[in-house]
């Protein structure tokens, strides 16, 4: 995770660090806390690039990437 948002075009500039935070071998299922630096108050970031989708949508978009 860290290699794909440090290196995202859109948030690699915010992105700071991930972590596990829990994991289960059982159900394999991972609990990652990602850390964001924000810019000064910047209307519409929070919104558009920190909305957890979009977030969400640069790791999709990195998987589909790799196939």
């Amino acid at each position: 995770l860290t290699e794909v948002y440090s290196s995202s075009p859109a948030l690699g500039r915010y992105f700071r660090s991930a972590q596990v935070i829990s994991f289960s071998n059982e159900s394999s299922t991972v609990i990652y806390q990602l850390v964001f630096s924000l810019p000064p108050s910047t209307e519409g970031f929070m919104e558009n690039s920190m909305n957890p989708d979009f977030i969400r949508n640069v790791l999709r978009q990195n998987i589909y990437d790799e196939d």
